[in-house]
């Protein structure tokens, strides 16, 4: 038996594969302790493996609730994670809030040593100075420590100097956690690694312990799974695990109808996910996670905080607004039983496109009643009917999340009237119809297990892992041939002899500063590609070589389509005038424009 869990804000949702057939349930999440919503879903269960799409490392990352962390760089650069990139959201802002610090000033070390771009020793690093070093992390109580060291990816022998000197701590190198030029960006993620590993690495072992002989995989944010081992020593890798086995979900429905491309629309409790597929997974290789930015390959997928839970508020100029800020699974929406904050839940509840004796297909009834009650107090102090009260917060929250469909649509230059829509997530289909008519979208696609499809792809997914390294002044042929060896190794250790590679490499205009990522066999034609994406190109201007990337991939025996939609019916489905449904021949509901 294979079990797929996504542990979400509100519920952890589960699937089941037992051979033959999946089944699928849902309990509420335990964010104090995920593993005892995991171990509730999975009493009197056997199964042989689960591959479980963890929030722990994102939490910790948005709460910056990581470990005790230090950052080694080198002598002169201590000041790298501050200066950043010098980039500010808000321009015009006077008075704009300072980057986060995952690292306090006193915890930043620099050590006397240098390499050169091209891997040369300009200077030695010194025992002695790693010792010291040693000394001082220590007397501080530093759990984790970051070394990024300059041109590192060139020659990584200075850091893994310091990596041997420094037993008894949790250790990340830039040079491992991302093999690449540009400091800030290596700074960033291996010290975002190194501030949530010992998290992740506890949480990780406390599980396996807890369902010893079960062989526990995590979902990465690359849209496949990794070895627990290997997460508790990536923690990095993990941060969007849960949407992006979401646009696996979607992917496999897309399949399934018939269709090649396809909106993924994530609608859970807290927050909303969404992202473009067009036949093949759109990936990009970097991010900003809670203001902090982060540069791993994953999956291209923009969040918003707009959920089933978002809070409805009333701002101080009398406005109303929806979210960020969520109720969660405790206290939850008012119509839970114990949340006092209005939320989206309640306001469609409120209109009637709830059920509240058959939310979560019976097992759990909604208070209307008091939901009402609260409602109208809401409403008295906006000045208007409990009704209209609902349709706004409704409105807003639509508003939210149709600007992150055009994030992923508009803005990358597509068309979102040439793709079909696929809702799921626990309150995705209340809204998916609005949505659709709003972008002209003509097919909304909801699956049986809509609620759960984020933990349907983590089930299906293959295993996956990325690697990269920087080939500026190298040669690009031996690099490829040198990370595919690694990749291979790293498989077989895990017991997969068979693999398949994708080769890509990053490509610019010499003179430019960023990248495009196009497949190796197809670099001839990078002017093609920058003319689709920026609408110009520069013919005859040199193309230079910059990262060199391969994804491994392990395929895992794969799960009948058909057995993905049983019975289950999709419930609360909000389907408004102009739309006609029909259910397709894999069980999918089809929403088209009469």
């Amino acid at each position: 038996m294979r079990i797929g869990v996504d542990t979400g804000g509100t519920f952890t949702d589960f699937v089941l594969w037992d051979g033959k057939s999946i089944s699928t349930y849902k309990v509420l999440s335990t964010p104090d302790d995920p593993s005892r919503a995991i171990l509730q879903g999975l009493d009197s269960l056997e199964p042989k493996e689960v591959v479980h799409g963890s929030t722990v490392a994102t939490n910790a990352l948005l709460e910056q609730k990581g470990a005790r962390t230090a950052f080694v760089t080198t002598k002169g650069f201590e000041d790298l994670l501050a200066i950043g990139r010098q980039n500010r959201e808000q321009l015009y802002d006077l008075l704009a809030t300072p980057r986060i610090k995952l690292v306090p000033s006193e915890l930043t070390f620099g050590l006397p040593e240098r390499i050169l771009f091209d891997g040369s020793v300009e200077q030695s690093l010194s025992d002695s100075a790693i010792d010291d070093l040693a000394i001082k992390l220590r007397n501080q109580g530093v759990e984790s420590v970051a070394v990024c060291l300059l041109h590192s990816y060139a020659n990584p022998s200075h850091e893994k100097k310091i990596g041997h000197g420094l037993d008894g701590l949790f250790v990340s190198l830039s040079h491992e956690v991302l093999p690449e030029y540009r400091e800030f960006e290596r700074a960033s993620t291996t010290v975002a690694n190194a501030y949530l590993t010992p998290l992740m690495a506890r949480y990780l072992k406390d599980l396996e312990q807890k369902i010893a002989g079960v062989k526990l995989r995590v979902f990465q944010s690359n849209a496949g799974s990794i070895s627990a081992t290997t997460a508790a020593n990536s923690a990095i890798q993990t941060v969007l695990s849960g949407p992006a086995g979401g646009v696996v979900g979607a992917a496999a429905v897309a399949a399934e109808a018939g269709i090649e491309r396809v909106i993924s629309f994530d609608m859970g409790g807290t927050s909303t996910d969404v992202a473009l597929y067009d036949g093949k997974f759109t990936y990009t290789n970097e991010s900003n996670i809670g203001g902090f930015p982060i540069r791993v390959p994953m999956l291209d997928i923009h969040s918003v905080g707009s959920g089933g839970g978002s809070i409805a508020y009333i701002d101080s100029a009398g406005a109303l607004r929806v979210g960020p800020h969520s109720a969660g699974a405790r206290p939850g929406p008012i119509c839970y039983g114990e949340g006092e904050d209005l939320t989206v839940t309640d306001a469609n509840l409120l209109l009637g496109r709830i059920d509240p004796e058959h939310f979560l297909e019976g097992r759990m009834s909604l208070d209307l009643i008091r939901t009402e009650d609260f409602a109208a107090r809401f409403a008295k102090k906006l000045g208007v009917s409990v009704e209209r009260t609902a349709k706004a917060i409704i409105d807003i929250a639509n508003s939210n999340m149709e600007r992150a469909i055009r994030a992923v649509s508009v803005e990358r230059g597509q068309d979102p009237r040439d793709f079909a829509l696929v809702s799921f997530g626990g309150a995705g289909a209340q809204h998916a119809c609005e949505l659709a008519d709003r972008l002209e979208i003509d097919t909304v696609i909801v699956p049986p297990h809509a609620s759960v499809l984020s933990a349907v792809g983590m089930l299906i997914a293959d295993c996956v892992r990325d690697y990269s390294r920087s080939v500026l002044s190298v040669d690009a042929e031996q690099v490829f041939r040198e990370l595919e060896n690694h990749a291979k190794r790293d498989f077989s250790d895990e017991g997969y002899e068979e693999v398949f590679l994708e080769c890509s490499i990053d490509l610019r205009y010499r003179g430019q500063s960023h990248e495009i990522t196009i497949p190796y066999s197809e670099q001839k034609g990078f002017s093609a590609h920058h003319r689709k994406l920026y609408g110009y190109d520069h013919q005859g201007r040199e193309v230079e070589q910059v990262t060199a990337r391969v994804k491994a991939i392990a395929k895992l025996d794969k799960i009948k389509p058909t057995a993905l939609y049983n019975s289950e019916e999709a419930s609360n489905v909000y389907i408004p005038k102009g739309r006609r449904s029909n259910r397709d021949s894999a069980g999918n509901l089809l929403l088209k424009k009469a």
